[in-house]
C-alpha cells in the first residue's frame, strides 16, 4: 500500500512538472512571436540600440562637412525573401536629403507580408540620423514571385560634428532586417513553400 501511495506521489509530481515545462514553453514561443513588435517600440520610444528618428523635412541648412554611410540588409530565416541595398554605401553632406534604395523579392508562391527592424552603428550615432520616408514605416506585402524597389530618404544632421561624443564618427552603417510580419498572408495548408 505504501509503494502504491508513492507511485501516486511520484506521478502526480511528473504531470506538475511536466505541465510547468509546458507553460515555460509556451511562455518562451509567446515572447518570441511579441520580441520584434515590442523591441521596435521599445528602441523608437527610447533611442536605444541606434534607433534613428523620424523627420518631416531634412534642414534649411546642409554643412559642407560630410560623412559616409553605408547599407546592409538581412533577412530572418521565417521570411522567403531576398532582400539587397542597390548601393554599398554613400558619401553625403550633413543635413542634406539624400535617397538610397534597396531591393526586396519575394521567392516564395505565396503572397508574403514583411516588417523591416532597423538601427544605425555607432549606435551613439542615432541620434542624428533621420529618415524622412522609408519602407520601414509600413508593413510590405509581396506577391509570389514580385520584386519591388524600396526608398528611403534621409539626413544626417549636423549636429554630429558638434557632439564631442560623436567627432570621431566618420562613418554610420544604416541596417534592416525584414521578418514576417504576424499578419502576413499563410499558404492554404499552413506551410509557406519557399518556392524557387
Amino acid at each position: 500500500m505504501a509503494d502504491q501511495k508513492h507511485a501516486d506521489t511520484i506521478k502526480a509530481r511528473n504531470k506538475r512538472l511536466m505541465l510547468g515545462c509546458v507553460v515555460i514553453v509556451g511562455g518562451m514561443v509567446g515572447l518570441t512571436y511579441a520580441s520584434v513588435p515590442l523591441y521596435a517600440l521599445f528602441c523608437r520610444v527610447t533611442g536605444f540600440g541606434g534607433t534613428t528618428q523620424v523627420a518631416h523635412e531634412a534642414p534649411a541648412d546642409v554643412s559642407e562637412k560630410t560623412i559616409k554611410v553605408r547599407f546592409n540588409a538581412d533577412v530572418n530565416s521565417g521570411l522567403h525573401w531576398q532582400f539587397k541595398p542597390d548601393q554599398r554605401e554613400m558619401t553625403v553632406k550633413l543635413g542634406q536629403d539624400n535617397l538610397a534604395h534597396y531591393t526586396a523579392e519575394n521567392m516564395s508562391v505565396h503572397p508574403i507580408t514583411g516588417q523591416a527592424v532597423y538601427n544605425v552603428t555607432p549606435l551613439k550615432a542615432g541620434q542624428y540620423f533621420s529618415k524622412i520616408a522609408c519602407f520601414c514605416f509600413d508593413e510590405q506585402t509581396l506577391e509570389p514571385g514580385q520584386r519591388v524597389d524600396m526608398p528611403v530618404s534621409f539626413y544626417v544632421d549636423p549636429a554630429i560634428a558638434e557632439d564631442i561624443n560623436t567627432q570621431d564618427v566618420k562613418t554610420i552603417t544604416l541596417s534592416y532586417t525584414f521578418y514576417k510580419a504576424e499578419s502576413s498572408v499563410e499558404a492554404p495548408d499552413g506551410n509557406e513553400d519557399q518556392g524557387g
